[in-house]
């Protein structure tokens, strides 16, 4: 499966384009149809918000949902709101009742970015467009796509590794196999790293992949990992909460503090050991940017106001996927005050805490 942008050819670009406004306009007229015509006094937009239950394992997506639903409700829309609690069948059937809601947009953040493609293509069916939240469902037309740049999450884990550690051994822990966006974190994270593998300067002792984003498995394989070499130096971890486990373990063994160790959310957990100096870096994702946009470019999509897109992304079906992107932000302990309690994601008091309690 091709992951990455599409290609830039402009004959190629423009008919792909073309092939995405046609899906726009379509589900455009649906949308219309069921708010109807009666102008000013028509009903809201109705937006069907489904979330994996994996997600709410994970402290940044309780901000996520709540910042969407409160910029929903300021732009006039009502959002119904589904948490699936099963896994992917229950995703699956969830939908199928937001679809049955008389719903104007359907937005997903997905526990399988691969086995949601045949309930999204019902949506498409009746002209509900769909929004992927963060995570891209692959294999079928989708309306749009709001995430952070995922390859750039995983260069700024490798940069911030290389420099602290431009020599030694290795240990990466990726994310979730059925989630599009440890593919392209690993994605930027090799990109970062290969030079360094080539040159012999750096050996990846191990890579893991997880079934789940699930800090039990994670902890389980990297036990096994670090039972059975000798020496890590540097752990890439996938985001804040496998870090944490990574951490932990370390600890067992005192080494924390030792290994250079990196994540992504900016978990309250993560940013405090990175203030003691437990933790590398953290990833930053502004998600009051993200969540707000995402509210908005929903709203859009219901009333037929499609905004620009900042890229296009394949994700396999034969139709480019206009692509809203934000940057995300590496965090280490010098720029920590700048980004993460400036923009008011955990306050100053918060995140020293531990220290001050030290001091």
């Amino acid at each position: 499966m091709n992951r990455l942008p599409v290609s830039n050819n402009p004959l190629a670009l423009r008919a792909a384009i073309l092939s995405v406004v046609m899906l726009l306009s379509l589900a455009a007229c649906g949308a219309a149809s069921r708010r109807g015509t009666g102008g000013e006094n028509d009903r809201p937009v109705v937006i069907g918000f489904s979330a994996a239950t994996d997600t709410f394992i994970i402290e940044r997506w309780n901000k996520d949902i709540k910042i969407f639903t409160s910029t929903a409700r300021e732009l006039g829309a009502e959002v119904i709101f589904q948490l699936s609690a099963g896994g992917t069948q229950e995703q699956i059937n969830q939908i199928r009742y937001l679809l049955g809601q008389n719903i104007d947009v359907l937005v997903v953040i997905a526990h399988d970015t691969d086995l949601l493609s045949g309930v999204i293509k019902t949506a498409n069916d009746r002209r509900i467009p769909v929004l992927a939240y963060d995570r891209l469902v692959q294999g079928v037309p989708v309306t749009a796509y709001v995430s952070f740049d995922n390859v750039e999450v995983g260069r700024h884990l490798g940069r911030a590794l290389t420099e602290a550690v431009p020599r030694g051994d290795y240990l990466i822990v990726n994310g979730s196999i059925r989630d599009n966006n440890s593919y392209l974190v690993n994605e930027g994270l090799h990109e970062i790293l290969r030079p360094h593998v080539t040159s012999d300067r750096i050996r990846v002792v191990d890579e893991i992949w997880l079934e789940e984003w699930s800090t039990d498995e994670a902890t389980e394989k990297v036990r096994a990992v670090l039972d059975r070499i000798d020496n890590v130096d540097a752990v890439s971890a996938a985001n804040d909460q496998l870090a944490n486990a990574v951490i932990q373990l370390l600890a067992e063994r005192r080494l924390a503090g030792d290994v250079a160790v990196v994540g992504q959310d900016a978990d309250l957990l993560s940013a405090q050991r990175v203030v003691e100096g437990l933790q590398l870096m953290t990833v930053y994702k502004p998600i009051q940017q993200l969540a707000s946009r995402a509210a908005e470019v929903a709203v859009a999509m219901a009333e037929n106001r499609m905004p620009s897109p900042d890229s296009y992304m394949d994700n396999g079906s034969g139709t480019p996927v206009p692509f809203f992107m934000e940057r995300p932000i590496a965090v280490f302990r010098h720029n920590m005050d700048e980004t993460i309690v400036r923009d008011g994601f955990h306050s100053a008091e918060d995140v020293y805490r531990t220290v001050r309690a030290r001091e």
